[in-house]
């Protein structure tokens, strides 16, 4: 479906509902399209394992990595 700037900010409500049907609604300004009112859907997004996490696992240099941290964030003076 198409809408216009001023559909939008006149009938909001029509162009919601018809988005909860299912429908794409797109807003035209000046006759040329400039956004798009889609449904809402949640995902679920999986928790991809960070590659940097662990990082200080293997590092043999640095016994206690909050006390090296600790010492990176102390000021120089």
């Amino acid at each position: 479906m198409k809408a216009t700037a001023k559909d939008l900010r006149f009938h909001s409500k029509e162009l919601l509902d018809t988005v909860n049907r299912g429908e794409d609604v797109v807003i035209t300004f000046r006759g040329k399209p400039c956004a798009k009112l889609v449904p809402y859907r949640e995902t679920k997004k999986e928790i991809k394992k960070n590659e940097l996490f662990g990082i200080w696992k293997d590092n043999d240099m640095v016994q206690d990595v909050d006390e090296y941290v600790r010492g990176l964030r102390k000021g120089r003076y």
